[in-house]
């Protein structure tokens, strides 16, 4: 497999990666909390909009390709975060497989 290049420069927005943590409430309601795990540097593109149908309802959907240095502590059930605007990774995957950089295809989550 061909090394893929990746100019360093094209990593300029800095981005939070969040973990979620469930929190039992005393009345037994659970709630989702997310914490900041880290602060990184990511080239962000946009790849797609359109509508996205959840059960029998159209809702929009943003799609973005993130490319970031490679991480261990990284998954797919964690987030990323640019100021007020969040990202839902929905897979995450090493494009040449030299273990330099990850890229990771993500969902926005319209507000």
């Amino acid at each position: 497999m061909a090394t893929l290049f990746i100019d360093p420069g094209s990593l300029n927005h800095e981005l939070l990666l969040e973990k979620a943590s469930i929190v039992v409430t005393e009345t037994g309601e659970l709630n989702e909390s997310w914490s900041e795990i880290a602060s990184l540097w990511a080239q962000l593109e946009p790849i797609g909009a359109g509508p996205r149908l959840l059960g029998e309802q159209v809702l929009p959907e943003v799609t973005h390709r993130i490319t970031l240095r490679h991480r261990t502590d990284i998954a797919s059930n964690m987030r990323l975060r640019k100021g007020t605007r969040i990202f839902q990774i929905l897979t995450l995957h090493d494009p040449d497989e030299t273990g330099r950089y990850l890229v990771a295809r993500v969902r926005e989550e319209i507000q």
